[in-house]
């Protein structure tokens, strides 16, 4: 099945889910979203230490510094 029939498919039987089945399902939705960004927030913790460790990471007060710095990642 394709995956935009999959999802027209959960759409419809949520329509047919009664109001306390769709707030349960909501609030697991949105336990689902919280661990995801959780786990991306420790992935980006880490490739951060990583990046300490190797002394990749710069730090300045300097505005003029910080611009720079900002230009030369894009």
């Amino acid at each position: 099945m394709k995956k935009k029939e999959t999802f027209n498919n959960i759409v419809e039987a949520i329509k047919l889910m009664d109001k306390e089945e769709k707030e349960d399902l909501k609030n697991l939705i949105e336990k689902y979203l919280i661990e995801e960004r959780r786990d991306e927030i420790e992935k980006e913790y880490k490739e951060t230490l990583k990046e300490l460790k190797e002394k990749k990471l710069t730090f300045s007060s300097n505005i003029e510094e910080l611009k720079e710095e900002l230009l030369k990642e894009d």
